[in-house]
């Protein structure tokens, strides 16, 4: 697969004052390619607690198709593909969230923790058309991961 049907991929956690920064970015880059460098934005919970969002937008081929690679080693990814009609939304935006504790073992399940946002490149730009497109790009690329694995 040379092109990837995705314009971009964004990639967002929350490290609560309760939680080690450290632990939480090694989570995050479960999904990403090797120094890809992760933006940090400090906040303030409502309680005064601090809370540092963790982000990135990957917009390169490669780096999308890491990304989605990385989400065909879901346990249940025949569920995120019966899903998709849900995770798309009529902008062509594919949301999907993953358990930030199990991402720290490097590995993946659907959950909650790191939020993932993928536009879709569907032409016309209509969810139906972005469902398809979806669902063709991630079964190849779990076709591809089954015959190098």
């Amino acid at each position: 697969m040379s092109a990837v049907p995705f314009h971009y991929v964004d990639l967002r956690t929350f490290c609560y004052a309760t939680e080690d920064e450290k632990r939480v970015e090694a989570a995050l880059r479960t999904f990403l390619p090797e120094e890809t460098e992760i933006e940090r934005d400090v906040t303030e919970g409502h309680h005064g607690d601090r809370i540092i969002i963790l982000s990135v937008r990957l917009e390169r081929a490669d780096e999308v198709r890491s990304v989605l690679a990385t989400l065909t080693e879901l346990d249940d990814f025949d569920r995120l593909l019966e899903e998709l009609e849900a995770r798309i939304d009529d902008n062509c935006a594919f949301y999907i969230g993953v358990d930030k504790q199990t991402a720290f073992k490097k590995s993946v399940k659907l959950g909650e923790g790191i939020m993932l946002r993928g536009k879709v490149e569907a032409y016309p730009a209509k969810k139906e058309r972005a469902i398809e497109t979806a669902t063709e790009a991630l079964e190849e690329l779990s076709a591809h991961a089954d015959d190098a694995g």
